[in-house]
């Protein structure tokens, strides 16, 4: 049974958020880079519990490839990045416009990408929690086009409803993970765009494909989607590519459902060619993915099973 809320509480949260974001947007660009490393150093020094997944996960995902020096480089350039993001966030809204965007993002590629918005046809957009992922929806809706994103709102009530205002300043539309299936098949039989995170744990039932060569659980219905209503998937992501705020929005595969008609195994096929795409993207770029989440959490059951099963072996 879930833990009862203090409305007191998450309103004294909002509030110290409320005043951080304050402070920051009185930053310059500068000041404001300088406040995200400090933000980085203290954060390295103080989540000892996720510097230590980092680390965990890069050296399974690149086995061999770094030295550990090289691997705490990376983890704290991970730290860097992430602290980074968060500042942009905050100042996006007041230094972002549509008169400027160009100057800030572009989208390489761009045909590919916008080719399929304007087919008419419904598009589903998989990213994952690498660059700047809320960057491409603000500004695809600067430039005229309505999205939809998936997102798990926060649990804190107060600061959902602020982080939806940025979500949502531009035109983006969000669609909560849980509770909106029915309006998300809609959006998809209208001809919509729906966007939304494609390396998310799934739990213990999840589809499991390889990701950086271990089995990650992921959610079908992504692939399950496309095929119900014969939606391409563009998956695309938005790497930092320089300072202050510049970003590529990078379309890395585009797939057609049609062209896995009639294969009993399309769901997992499809899955694993976006996992595939978003892994591509990610060794491009290593230090802007979230090696701080485990997403490796579950594993198959026979596998898991099998390992506990080795532990209480008696040792020789």
């Amino acid at each position: 049974m879930a833990k009862e809320r203090s409305l007191i509480a998450d309103y004294a949260v909002y509030l110290v958020v409320r005043l951080l974001v304050c402070f920051i947007q009185t930053l310059s660009w500068r000041l404001a880079e300088r406040f995200a490393g400090l933000l980085a150093w203290l954060a390295y020094r103080v989540d000892h519990r996720h510097r230590l997944v980092a680390l965990e996960n890069l050296r399974h995902a690149f086995p061999g490839r770094y030295s550990e020096a090289e691997l705490d480089a990376l983890v704290r350039a991970t730290y860097r990045h992430f602290a980074r993001l968060l500042v942009e966030i905050i100042l996006t809204p007041r230094k972002l416009h549509v008169r400027n965007w160009k100057q800030h993002v572009e989208i390489v590629d761009d045909q590919r990408i916008v080719d399929r918005l304007l087919s008419g046809r419904p598009l589903l957009i998989v990213t994952g929690h690498f660059g700047n992922w809320e960057i491409a929806g603000y500004v695809l809706g600067l430039v005229g086009f309505t999205t939809y994103a998936i997102a798990r709102p926060l649990d804190n009530a107060f600061l959902d409803r602020f982080l939806r205002r940025f979500r949502e300043y531009t035109g983006q539309k969000i669609l909560a993970k849980h509770g909106d299936f029915e309006q998300m098949q809609d959006v998809l039989a209208k001809g919509g765009v729906l966007a939304t995170l494609g390396d998310q744990d799934a739990g213990q039932r999840g589809l499991f494909v390889s990701f950086f060569g271990r089995p990650a659980s992921t959610h079908k219905a992504i692939a399950l989607l496309a095929l119900e209503y014969q939606v391409p998937i563009a998956v695309s992501c938005t790497p930092r590519v320089g300072e202050p705020l510049r970003y590529h929005i990078v379309t890395e595969e585009v797939i057609f459902p049609e062209e896995y008609a009639g294969r009993p195994d399309a769901v997992k096929a499809i899955t694993q060619r976006f996992t595939d795409a978003l892994e591509r993207l990610i060794r491009r770029y290593p230090e802007q993915y979230f090696w701080l989440h485990n997403r490796w959490k579950h594993q198959p059951a026979r596998r898991a099973r099998r390992a506990a099963a080795c532990q209480a072996l008696p040792a020789a």
